[in-house]
């Protein structure tokens, strides 16, 4: 479990830079995360639903957020699409796979960010942004 003195500390910055709006920005992330994870689990990505983020915030911030809550690669694109789309700004998940000679390795992203590791990887998966999500 994290420090919970660090963690309050990390709230307090939040708040001092970004308001309460950051406040909630950096909550809906944390919990589309953990939402994310148990959707995975017991449907795969056609279970995926997500409500949308609150208004503000920034993309560093849900991304700050997202490194530090202990996500994997594909729940973090997930949340991410789902921040995007609140926006208008459809964004596919890519998923890529190492050959099976160089040992087996996976990695998820948002089609468009700079990622080290997926000119090594080749593309499996394209999920576009559910409709539903753009409205």
């Amino acid at each position: 479990m994290a420090d919970p003195v660090r963690a309050l500390r990390a709230l307090a910055r939040v708040i001092r830079r970004h308001g309460p709006l950051g406040l909630a920005v950096v909550a809906w992330t944390l919990l589309a995360c953990r939402r994310v994870r148990r959707q995975l689990a017991r449907g795969g990505l056609d279970a995926v639903r997500l409500p949308a983020p609150p208004p503000g915030g920034s993309d560093a911030l849900v991304r700050r957020a997202l490194g530090r809550g202990g996500g994997n690669c594909l729940e973090s694109a997930l949340v991410l699409q789902r921040w995007f789309a609140r926006r208008r700004v459809a964004r596919t998940v890519v998923i890529g796979v190492s050959s099976p000679g160089a040992g087996f390795h996976a990695h998820a992203w948002l089609d468009g960010d700079p990622d080290p590791h997926q000119h090594e990887l080749a593309e499996i998966l394209r999920r576009p942004v559910p409709n539903s999500w753009l409205l």
